[in-house]
């Protein structure tokens, strides 16, 4: 190595040749941007159908060792690979970054060239040139000014110098691919950022709590200046709304956003797809739970007991052990399934003693139970995305561009030699349509005195009797 290649300046110069003649060549190739898309499609499905931020436990008890899923993936593959948090591992970070980097490549390789190319135009000034074009003919006693008149008012721009003249119009549609990549590129940033800014937190809270947001599940390595700090959650109330056989109909939540001091900075009533927003969190009713049941014994104060969800293999039950002595040596059993204020009462020896609703009474062993209320709970899921804004732009810049790239771009030019008028055209898409534009613009002029179609693979059309011989 001499010294020159060894400097800084050669060093710089080198980096420079090798991005330019090696890597963003290698970048816009259209072949690595379908392989990282596909590669990218394939994680998401993995990550759509296994599981994401469960804990080892259901690893290892839905995806055993013996019998592996597809006879490989068990939890000693899924947790290593990172397979439980898809979105949030380096390496499906680094496959956005890079087809992010390969859309931003063809974008300043390809697209932005040819929307250049587009916006330029330069004149026709011998009559060979029209042969490279797939429409063109060549007509007698035709005036150029009709020819640029008709133009005009079919929606073309047209330039004219002397005896050349160019016309084009939907420039949009050359625009339009590069809208698309912009966009995906912008859903890609806005991706990256949420993964490792945004958080996933689930919290079971009783009516008349506060709560602030700690059960996080799933969190970004940046997340934590999203972790709401400087307020909380209240739950003022939750119930549910049962139809008249019974079944549940909906989950109401009333919450309140409240400060250190206590003070209601917001508040809204929420249900299943109407949530919270708060400051970029948003909280969602997902669930719901009994959290306690008010009880009295005799002309005793009024107990609030604490109910634990009972492991079944059918409906959902929780349930509680009331003591009836003061010794707690006897007690019974309460159990509920609902919010409607029925409960269940068995003795110590598991026999139905009876069924109560709020306001009601019963005797066991020698005891007056009331029972007052069944206490609610709600379940809430809490997310945090600060990329969501630039995902739904991106969005709505991709509709955009798609819809801008089915325009056609459509280029005439003509020109006027020794009496006879020469007229071609190309477009980048609607073929057909462009055709038979063309025809119809030169049926405004007199008939040509040839007219072929240099593109083998143009589409053949029957003119009208004016225009003379067929295409």
């Amino acid at each position: 190595m001499t010294s020159s290649e060894a400097s800084p300046t050669g060093l710089w110069h080198g980096l420079r040749h090798y991005f330019k003649q090696d890597l963003l060549p290698l970048l816009a190739d259209l072949r690595l941007a379908i392989v990282l898309l596909l590669t990218i499609a394939l994680f998401s499905i993995a990550g759509t159908v296994l599981e994401q931020g469960q804990t080892l436990e259901f690893y290892q008890t839905n995806y055993p060792e013996d019998p592996a899923l597809f006879g490989f993936l068990s939890w000693k593959v899924i947790l290593p690979l990172g397979l439980d948090h898809v979105y949030r591992t380096w390496w499906f970070l680094a496959l956005l970054i890079v087809f992010g980097a390969s859309l931003t490549a063809c974008t300043f390789t390809r697209q932005l060239p040819a929307l250049g190319a587009a916006q330029g135009w330069k004149y026709y000034t011998q009559p060979r040139q029209f042969q490279k074009l797939a429409l063109s003919t060549s007509l007698t006693d035709a005036d150029l000014a009709i020819l640029a008149t008709s133009l005009g008012k079919r929606h073309y721009r047209v330039f004219q110098e002397g005896d050349s003249l160019y016309g084009r119009k939907g420039i949009v549609g050359r625009i339009g691919p590069i809208i698309v990549h912009a966009s995906m590129i912008l859903i890609l940033l806005g991706a990256i950022l949420g993964a490792m800014t945004g958080f996933f937190a689930q919290e079971i809270v009783p009516s008349g709590d506060t709560f602030r947001i700690q059960n996080i599940f799933d969190a970004g390595p940046w997340a934590r200046a999203q972790i709401p700090t400087d307020w909380a959650v209240r739950v003022n109330r939750f119930w549910i709304d049962y139809t008249p056989d019974g079944n549940i109909d909906q989950f109401y939540s009333d919450l309140s956003v409240v400060d250190a001091a206590g003070t209601e900075l917001d508040r809204k009533t929420i249900h299943v797809n109407e949530p919270l927003r708060y400051r970029g969190v948003t909280l969602y009713q997902a669930d719901w739970g009994i959290a306690a049941v008010q009880i009295q014994l005799n002309q005793s104060p009024v107990l609030q007991l604490p109910m634990q969800l009972l492991d079944t293999n059918g409906p959902r039950f929780w349930g509680t052990w009331v003591p009836t002595s003061p010794d707690l040596s006897t007690g019974v059993t309460l159990l509920a399934r609902d919010l409607q204020g029925t409960a269940l009462i068995y003795d110590n020896d598991g026999q139905l003693t009876a069924t109560l609703r709020s306001g009601m009474a019963t005797t066991v062993n020698g005891v007056t139970l009331r029972l007052v209320d069944v206490i609610g709970s709600t379940g809430l899921q809490i997310k945090a995305d600060p990329g969501i804004p630039l995902v739904y732009a991106g969005f709505g810049l991709l509709m955009l561009g798609v819809m801008m790239s089915y325009v056609s771009h459509s280029q005439v030019w003509a020109l006027v030699q020794d009496g006879i008028l020469y007229v071609g055209g190309r477009t980048n898409r609607a073929q057909v349509a462009f055709e038979r534009e063309l025809l119809t613009l030169l049926e405004t002029l007199p008939a040509p005195k040839t007219l072929t179609l240099n593109d083998p693979e143009a589409l053949t059309l029957n003119p009208s009797p004016k225009m003379g011989e067929g295409l």
